[in-house]
């Protein structure tokens, strides 16, 4: 890679380990500008191709059916599954819990693509913490939307802690933080047999879903995994 294509916007030592924000051009797109987060020396996400993030934002809205919707998000990463829920007008607010605090310091600074739409959302509530603890404690409040783009997959998590969430004994506490009806969405770059049994053991319905896009980039097609309980 040429240097010069590549700028460094933010480097931070974490509890996950190094998290680093960047830009860079497309030797293969000249013109063309993305910015990529990668945590611990691994890559992370990007925003040249977000269409799973906005698809879990959408499904959520359209399995549930309603409006008025109060929809919780696990991760800020970016932004775009946030901004993708905001975009609709069944969407009444949107609160996003980020663990790593420079992720919001991003965000707030300009630095990520979407910092001035987000920044200025009259309905969007960013907090500082950990969202898995949260919806293991007792709900102090309820929600019709909770959306959680945080681990590679329910086998591959940034933080050892998260993997009560992925039990059916976590799902249950996590279902306690859902009106009825509600839904919970959950993000994957694998399909997970395991956690969709503990799914079914716990939520009234349950949708899996994959969505399959072409990385022109390394020019072949990649699977994401979608999953959804329904309260």
């Amino acid at each position: 890679m040429n240097p010069s294509k590549l700028e460094i916007l933010a480097y931070e030592d974490t509890s996950l380990g190094p998290l680093c924000l960047r830009r860079r051009e497309l030797l293969s797109e000249p013109g063309t500008f993305v910015t990529e987060v990668t945590l611990d020396h691994e890559f992370l996400m990007s925003s040249y191709n977000t269409d799973s993030e906005r698809a879990i934002s959408n499904r959520s809205i359209e399995i549930h059916g309603g409006s008025n919707l109060k929809a919780l998000v696990g991760g800020l990463g970016l932004g775009y599954t946030a901004r993708e829920l905001l975009s609709h007008r069944n969407v009444a607010s949107v609160e996003v819990v980020e663990f790593l605090p420079p992720v919001i310091d991003w965000l707030r600074s300009g630095l990520v693509p979407l910092s001035a739409e987000l920044n200025a959302a009259a309905h969007l509530q960013i907090t500082a913490g950990d969202v898995y603890r949260r919806l293991l404690d007792q709900p102090r409040d309820q929600f019709d939307l909770i959306v959680i783009d945080v681990d590679h997959s329910p086998s591959d998590q940034l933080g050892e802690s998260n993997q009560a969430f992925y039990t059916a004994e976590g799902l249950l506490s996590a279902k306690a933080h859902l009106h009825e009806g509600g839904i919970l969405a959950v993000w994957s770059y694998a399909e997970s047999s395991r956690f969709s049994d503990a799914l079914r053991s716990t939520f009234k319905q349950v949708h899996v879903e994959p969505i399959e896009t072409v990385n022109t980039l390394v020019g072949h097609k990649q699977t994401d995994w979608l999953f959804f309980g329904v309260r």
